[in-house]
């Protein structure tokens, strides 16, 4: 009798995956603006890359299967309820490492430096976008180039957000911080601890909640209600990254981040370089993430399953 039950147990398992797996369900289309692409899911809102107005682009709003809004508004939009002014680096979607020969792209402010757009190209599914990385004195540091695309269906959502770092102007030394550097910050329902906090969390090593923060895990699956609707955020390390499975910056207060280079904050080494790296002039270097939206929690939406197909690509 074991055999049958395990045999089914594994289809629901793959059905589950397949469900979040249909990823060209909807048509993708974009709308240009002087500032911003709009993403479009079958003629509906999905989000919108906004590549001026802030200290890098940004990803904000990001609208799930279930028409919530899955990133926190502030600083984009403030005075929204049960959100704190806090972190106003924080927005929504972005990319960035807090030491990048000792510069900030991760912070905002005058002792920060900033990732200025340059020019892009909407080919297929995709936003193919140039940056330059620019110091708090107003020189360039170095260039990236971004493949942002986007799909999904019923069931689930995605983007698939690629950075290429080009050393072109000098070496690049990473340093050792915590802050850093794929990141997302989520609705506050879906925290682990606040007024409104719904949230749980999981790795793929099974380690919960609180407990994720500085492991290494090849992803991360947050998933609680917004407007009674169950919905949760995955975040995927793709194999090919630089030091895979990363170490992830994962609060209770809705922010997770994929960070390879703050291993002596993760793990309390005493080398405050442990986890620095260097990349020579001329060299590149690129890191793969994706964001799934999806309704349900991780099990039912079949997370690690999505996980393994996308991985192998």
């Amino acid at each position: 009798m074991q055999l049958p039950i395990l045999k089914l147990a594994l289809l629901f398992n793959c059905l589950a995956g397949a469900q979040v797996l249909r990823a060209q369900d909807a048509k993708v289309t974009f709308e240009q603006h002087k500032d911003k692409i709009t993403v479009l899911l079958n003629d509906s809102l999905f989000t919108e890359y906004v590549f001026a107005g802030y200290e890098k682009p940004i990803l904000y709003p990001v609208i799930g299967p279930a028409g919530t809004s899955m990133t926190r508004d502030y600083p984009m939009k403030k005075d929204t309820p049960n959100e704190k002014p806090d972190h106003p680096h924080h927005k929504s979607i972005w990319f960035g490492h807090m030491k990048v020969n000792n510069e900030s792209f991760w912070h905002v402010g005058k002792n920060a430096g900033t990732t200025e757009h340059v020019g892009y190209e909407i080919k297929g599914n995709s936003i193919h976008s140039k940056n330059k990385l620019v110091d708090r004195d107003g020189e360039i540091m170095a260039t990236d180039s971004r493949l942002i695309a986007f799909g999904g269906g019923s069931q689930s959502r995605w983007i698939d957000y690629t950075v290429t770092y080009h050393a072109s102007e000098s070496d690049l030394v990473f340093g050792d911080n915590k802050d850093g550097q794929m990141g997302i910050r989520m609705h506050a329902a879906l925290r682990i601890a606040g007024p409104i906090a719904t949230g749980k969390a999981i790795n793929s090593e099974g380690v919960r909640e609180k407990n994720i923060w500085g492991k290494r895990a090849p992803w991360i699956d947050y998933w609680g209600e917004i407007d009674g609707k169950k919905v949760g955020i995955a975040m995927f390390d793709h194999p090919t990254n630089l030091r895979h499975p990363t170490w992830w910056h994962a609060r209770d207060y809705g922010l997770l981040s994929a960070n390879p280079f703050g291993i002596h904050h993760f793990e309390s080494k005493p080398d405050g370089k442990a986890g620095e790296h260097t990349l020579k002039k001329g060299e590149s270097l690129t890191f793969r993430h994706r964001f799934l939206f999806h309704l349900d929690d991780y099990k039912s939406a079949g997370v690690a399953e999505a996980y393994e197909s996308w991985s192998d690509k």
